[in-house]
């Protein structure tokens, strides 16, 4: 098959140039597009034939749903069983715009467009030439990236050319993408709103227009569960990998710095061709293999933008290992930790670091930071660490919360003695890790205290290689606060493996 070429930037009579592009998608044929989040791959989302030519030609799992996009919310009524109301006000709020969601669907769309699922993922682009063309066509298309499976999304239409020439009817260069990592998907189809693919739009921003407590991160977002059937694409499958073998670098700057450092240089030694991704701040300090610069930490922005094409860029290279900084940056950190560590197949090394004193820190400082604490200090930890809980708003001493202390007492743990205290900056020293319950403490926490930087401050959950925050069950029943303990009992366990994988870790040099 020839794949033709078109070429359409801004300033251009789109309505022209997308006409020839509309017939092909009308006709059954595919077209790949730019979005302002990456390239999609375009078919009639009412055409079953040209779903399964989608799935063909990226080589995707046939229960892997597709994205249907719309040009107007008339369109989404027009495909929907019902609509929940927070349907509305999050399309008044983010349409058009990097987010989609899900929603029971009607027959107006078939199954092989939603991986077999009796849901719809459905979203508005905001980029002209992906708008244009849905009017152009005269269809909502179903749109997945434009990439061939598992491999990093195109944010470039060379890139859509490298994976699908010669398997797809046209490629649209509508020049480099604007936002560079795929659209948020909030799934709305049942119970409290649920982010099944972290993007541009965060849980903050969500929260701000549903409420604190009307929608949440799904449980299970950075498990690979191969038996789970997936409701939002990149839920199950391995994506956006890079040929080479990618791992993620976390600690402290200089840690950091050095780690990668001493990692590449063995593995050049050992006749490994080496890739490192810095940001602007690190650059010029790594010593070995193609170093690439993703961008200044202050630009979540450009960070994201490049990070596909970065990975693609290895991979022009040969690059055989490929080590990244983590980017858990305040807005999209929890977008671009996602693609990373799926990327990377869930490899994350820490650092070689001394850790002497490990402090938890949640609201008041009377449920989640005090029961972290305790469950680390029972914990086997091969060297010798201060552990501490402090609260981020502790005005005055407080005891553990009665339910806190119910779920520990039936734990056989008995905290009776414990009162809560404020985080102070001078117990933030360079030895010391301070782990908060979600980002928005960390990011105040940083913020507020001196001492505190992304070097030593994190996200527990996000710290031992999982997505999601512990969810406070302030104002819950007991069980929920059961739920809780038993979260941040796997949580601790893995988080004392890390401080054990620290300790051996540490050069000689720095064990005196």
């Amino acid at each position: 098959m020839e794949t033709r070429q078109f070429q359409a930037m801004p300033g251009d009579d789109l309505k022209e140039i997308l006409r020839e592009p509309g017939e092909i998608l009308r006709e059954g044929g595919l077209v790949a597009f730019p979005t302002e989040t990456v390239y999609g791959l375009g078919g009639d989302a009412e055409n079953a034939e040209s779903s399964r030519k989608i799935y063909a030609a990226k080589g995707r799992p046939s229960d892997n749903p597709l994205i249907v996009h719309i040009a107007d919310f008339s369109q989404m009524e027009a495909i929907a069983q019902e609509l929940a109301p927070q349907v509305r006000i999050l399309a008044d709020a983010f349409w058009p715009g990097p987010l989609t969601m899900i929603v029971r669907k009607n027959d107006r769309i078939p199954l092989e467009t939603t991986g077999g699922l009796d849901t719809v993922a459905v979203r508005m682009p905001s980029h002209p030439v992906a708008r244009q063309l849905i009017l152009s066509s005269g269809c909502m298309i179903a749109a997945p990236s434009a990439n061939s499976s598992g491999r990093p999304s195109p944010t470039r239409a060379e890139h859509v050319a490298d994976d699908l020439s010669g398997k797809i009817d046209a490629i649209i260069d509508g020049g480099p993408v604007e936002i560079g990592l795929e659209s948020t998907i909030v799934d709305l189809s049942e119970g409290i709103p649920t982010v099944l693919r972290p993007g541009y739009i965060n849980l903050r921003m969500l929260e701000e227009v549903l409420g604190q407590d009307h929608v949440r991160m799904d449980p299970g977002l950075m498990e690979e569960n191969v038996s789970a059937r997936p409701k939002a694409p990149g839920m199950r499958y391995k994506h956006y990998a890079p040929r080479g073998d990618l791992k993620i670098v976390e600690g402290a700057a200089d840690d950091v710095v050095e780690t990668i450092n001493r990692l590449s240089e063995e593995a050049i030694a050992a006749g490994s061709r080496v890739g490192v991704i810095a940001s602007a701040e690190t650059r010029s300090r790594y010593l070995y293999g193609d170093i690439v610069e993703i961008g200044p930490r202050s630009d979540e922005e450009a960070i994201a933008r490049h990070l596909f094409g970065v990975l693609r860029h290895f991979d022009d290279r040969g690059i055989e290992i490929i080590y990244s900084e983590a980017f858990d940056t305040p807005q999209m950190g929890t977008a671009i930790m996602n693609r990373l560590i799926k990327a990377a197949a869930h490899q994350l090394i820490l650092a070689a670091r001394r850790v002497t004193r490990v402090i938890f820190v949640s609201g008041r400082g009377v449920c989640r930071a005090p029961m972290a604490a305790e469950l680390l200090r029972r914990q086997e930890l091969t060297r010798p660490i201060e552990i501490f809980a402090r609260g981020r708003v502790a005005l005055f001493p407080e005891p553990v919360n009665q339910k806190v202390q119910a779920v520990l007492q039936g734990k056989g743990i008995e905290l009776a003695d414990y009162e809560s205290e404020p985080l102070k900056n001078e117990e933030i020293t360079d030895s010391t890790l301070v782990f908060t319950m979600d980002a928005g403490q960390r990011a105040e926490i940083i913020r507020r205290f001196a001492n505190a930087d992304e070097g030593n401050t994190y996200v527990l959950s996000s710290y031992v290689g999982d997505e999601l925050d512990i969810l406070n069950p302030y104002g819950g029943n007991l069980q929920q606060y059961g739920l809780c303990f038993e979260v941040l009992n796997q949580t601790i366990g893995k988080l004392a493996a890390k401080l054990n994988e620290l300790a051996v870790s540490l050069p000689e040099s720095k064990e005196a």
